[in-house]
């Protein structure tokens, strides 16, 4: 049995700042591919441990060896979560990654592009990730999924193939995205229909998250006709609210709000977007995923 590396206090704080350094870096890379920052949360504190047995001296590039960590790490984790998913009450969402629009660290992922990673295999998920979103060079990618590099570029070719659709064509402005943000929000509440008529797409898709501990939708409502219906039927139900405790974020990549709602549930509203209109409106409702979610000041 090997005995744990001893370590000087001057190795101790170089190889803490290394990490901290990554530490949001590979958060990101592990959200991305498990949907989930409480589990992304656990990846890196894994990988944190395990870094602490190291000699960062001995380490050609922090980087590449921390991401190679995290990203085997998320691939045994992935097994368990997709059996879990499986029987998943209602619509499966990810975690909302709440942040603003102009963020540093942020990647061109949206949550459109998230679900689609979803119809991926695990090792084409991450070749994907990697290299196109998060710049690893390919001999890297293949030294970390211990594949050959002409393997690692066809997984990630044909997960390119499989996700080009949901790549939004042309990104909304985020002064643009706010606008029709707050003006859904208004109209839901008010059951404002002839204005909603002219905010949604005629394929709109909307999808909610509640894991079965909160109401919600448990099958997408597609098309506007339905999506309308389903509103107006809303407002029958509950009346017309203007009550307006929310606040516009950026949610995944996507202009949004987090709001409380008639019924007192706190949920985060995403909103994809194309020419104008909103073509998707991803809910998320269910409790367990929003506790990383600051709930005040609400407007």
């Amino acid at each position: 049995m090997t005995a744990p590396l001893k370590r000087s206090h001057t190795q101790d704080e170089t190889g803490t700042a290394v990490f901290e350094a990554q530490r949001p870096r590979l958060r990101r890379i592990a959200y991305r591919m498990l949907g989930s920052l409480s589990e992304a949360d656990d990846i890196v504190q894994d990988a944190w441990l395990r870094w602490r047995q190291v000699d960062p001296a001995t380490v050609q590039s922090a980087a590449a060896f921390l991401s190679q960590v995290v990203t085997r790490l998320c691939l045994d984790v992935m097994k368990s979560a997709r059996a879990r998913r499986e029987t998943y009450v209602g619509s499966w969402l990810p975690e909302p990654l709440v942040e603003e629009e102009t963020a540093p660290d942020r990647d061109d992922l949206t949550l459109t592009l998230m679900l689609a990673l979803e119809r991926l295999s695990p090792l084409e998920r991450a070749a994907f990730l990697l290299h196109d979103v998060f710049g690893v060079a390919l001999d890297d990618v293949a030294t970390t999924l211990k594949r050959e590099p002409a393997a690692v570029r066809q997984l990630a070719v044909r997960a390119r193939q499989h996700v080009q659709d949901a790549r939004p064509r042309f990104p909304v402005a985020p002064e643009e995205g706010s606008r029709i943000a707050e003006a859904f929000f208004t109209a839901t509440r008010s059951g404002d229909i002839a204005t909603l008529r002219t905010l949604l797409s005629e394929t709109v898709v909307l999808r909610a998250d509640g894991g079965g501990k909160v109401n919600a939708f448990p099958n997408p409502i597609i098309g506007l006709d339905h999506v309308l219906r389903l509103f107006e039927g809303l407002t029958r139900k509950l009346g017309a609210q203007h009550d307006e405790r929310f606040r516009t974020l950026w949610i995944d990549g996507l202009p949004g709000y987090l709001s409380f709602e008639r019924d007192g549930v706190l949920q985060t509203t995403a909103l994809a977007i194309e020419d104008g209109r909103i073509t998707a409106i991803y809910i998320t409702r269910n409790p367990d995923k929003l506790q990383r979610v600051r709930i005040e000041p609400l407007h």
